[in-house]
């Protein structure tokens, strides 16, 4: 049985979202196959593990009594989980702390939204670890993480995307006017958003130039990178997720949020209507519609851009690609290289329970560590031997 250490939580705006989502991971996974080690991430950033840490009721209650923090020793390939554990010495000796090893982790699970969890901060802490983990690589996280980033690549490699350009908050603070002439010249209206954050957290719609101070302002409170971008004629949002590794990819249905306008902001992804199975096996709610109403050259196109968009940032495991219709066209709005909830409810009309998408995501995270594991990272050049210590290479 592999053991399987499901990390959430986080120092992120995102931490609710990504405690949900680990729940669900936790929940839905074969337990006669893996054994399941939950590890919390505080939002200060302490690692928290323990049986009450799988019951979604200690969050509720904030409740943190039962668990204790644990974390990797700083050797690598060393898979052990610790934990500090402070004994009590003798008539004249004092406490000592020692560690006490939690499990042997097998792979790491990465549950986590957001800032150093879902934009390759942690995965870059796994690798220099040696430690196996689900999901896409360091590269393909932090890019797929900063909007303005992606965008560059999604326009070199051929795929559409809307007219944009990115500002650092340092120069909007420093040349507020210069910037609104930037932003006069793509047109009105816009969007403007933080480039490294996501559940549309600090993004906002501008109709025209009185609305762009506030924008700005909103989305610098969140990021020092902020992306303008023009924004489409009465468009229609459509998501496709992808699951695979290199080039054995196959996507999920098409959904359709519907019911929102201008933007479909955070309370509307997360603290909408319930979903239903209707009859015919489509899945409806008051808030999408899976599968899309579009024709089957319209899903074509976006089944092709969608594993295109995978392939451009070479991730792996599952990722959900927003796309934007309108009349002109379709465009990849961004990539979420960790949807939330793993974006279940998209595959389950294709045959794969959450259940099994959560196999598929494991068996590729060892697919791909055994294929790293294979890299050489070391150079004999026997320099030392050939050169005097203090003289010019």
């Amino acid at each position: 049985m592999k053991t399987i250490a499901v990390f959430f939580g986080g120092r992120s705006v995102e931490h609710e979202v990504s405690v949900i989502t680990g729940m669900q991971i936790m929940e839905n996974m074969d337990g006669s196959k893996y054994h399941i080690v939950p590890v919390y991430i505080t939002k200060e950033g302490r690692w928290l593990s323990g049986d009450s840490l799988k019951n979604f009721k200690t969050f509720k209650n904030q409740d943190f009594s039962q668990a204790h923090e644990v974390y990797f020793d700083l050797n690598l390939r060393d898979r052990t989980l610790y934990r500090r554990v402070t004994e009590k010495g003798g008539l004249f000796k004092g406490e000592r702390e020692r560690a006490e090893a939690v499990a042997q982790v097998d792979l790491i699970f990465p549950a986590l939204h957001g800032t150093f969890g879902e934009d390759g901060n942690i995965q870059g802490y796994f690798e220099t670890l040696g430690l196996p983990y689900a999901g896409s690589s360091t590269v393909a996280a932090a890019v797929g993480m900063d909007k303005a980033m992606q965008k560059n690549i999604f326009k070199a490699s051929g795929l559409p995307v809307l007219e944009g350009f990115e500002v650092y908050r340092s120069r909007w603070k420093r040349e507020p006017e210069a910037v609104a002439g930037d932003v006069a010249e793509l047109g009105y209206p816009v969007f403007v958003k933080p480039s490294n954050l996501g559940s549309s957290i600090g993004i906002s719609k501008v109709k025209d130039a009185s609305e762009l101070t506030d924008a700005m302002e909103l989305a610098a409170f969140y990021s020092e990178k902020l992306l303008v971008e023009r924004a489409a004629k009465e468009p229609r949002e459509l998501n496709c997720a992808v699951l695979g590794y290199e080039e054995e990819l196959i996507t999920s249905q098409i959904e359709e949020p519907i019911g929102w306008k201008d933007l479909l902001k955070f309370e509307d992804k997360y603290m909408g209507g319930k979903s239903g199975t209707a009859k015919g096996g489509k899945q409806t709610s008051e808030k999408r519609n899976i599968p899309a109403k579009i024709t089957d050259q319209e899903a074509a196109t976006i089944e092709k851009l969608a594993k295109g968009a995978f392939a451009a940032l070479s991730c792996s495991g599952t990722a959900r690609i927003d796309f934007l219709m309108d009349e002109d066209g379709i465009y990849i709005n961004e990539i979420n290289t960790l949807p939330g909830s793993l974006g279940f409810y998209l595959w389950e009309g294709k045959g794969l329970s959450f259940t099994q998408l959560v196999d598929r995501i494991i068996d590729i995270a060892f697919t791909s560590h055994r294929q790293r594991e294979e890299n050489q990272y070391t150079y004999d050049a026997q320099l030392f031997e050939k050169t005097s210590y203090g003289s010019k290479l």
